[in-house]
């Protein structure tokens, strides 16, 4: 049972990047799933979610620029950023919740995934 992270990678500012996060060993239909981002000497952030019904989230700082999308039967939720900034620079974690919620708090995750290094810079 695990969560495995990828796609960050190097982008120039304004551009697009999209992760994904693919379970293996369960489904995720029965999970909410948000991503978490980590800025260098910083605390790790929620930034998004997609509830169990598919319902999201975001956090302001992304809202309008990042999109977040489930694909049941592939087991995986991306992340799809576009209007990149150097702010938004961090490693990005997925994680799964069972409550059928988004919630903030880093223990009412039971998944973590492995974390995927996104960098925007010119």
């Amino acid at each position: 049972v695990q969560l495995q992270a990828s796609g960050g990678g190097l982008v120039q500012p304004r551009g697009s990047l999209r992760l994904s996060c693919k379970a293996s060993g369960f489904a995720l239909d029965y999970y909410s799933v948000a991503w978490f981002r980590q800025a260098p000497g910083k605390k790790r952030d929620w930034i998004v979610c997609s509830r169990k019904n598919d319902e999201k989230d975001y956090r302001n700082p992304v809202r309008g620029r990042f999109a977040v999308f489930r694909d049941n039967a592939k087991s995986t939720v991306y992340l799809q950023m576009s209007a990149l900034k150097p702010e938004d620079t961090a490693v990005y974690f997925c994680a799964t919740s069972t409550l059928d919620l988004c919630v903030v708090e880093e223990e009412m995750y039971n998944l973590w995934g492995q974390g995927t290094l996104v960098t925007v810079s010119s």
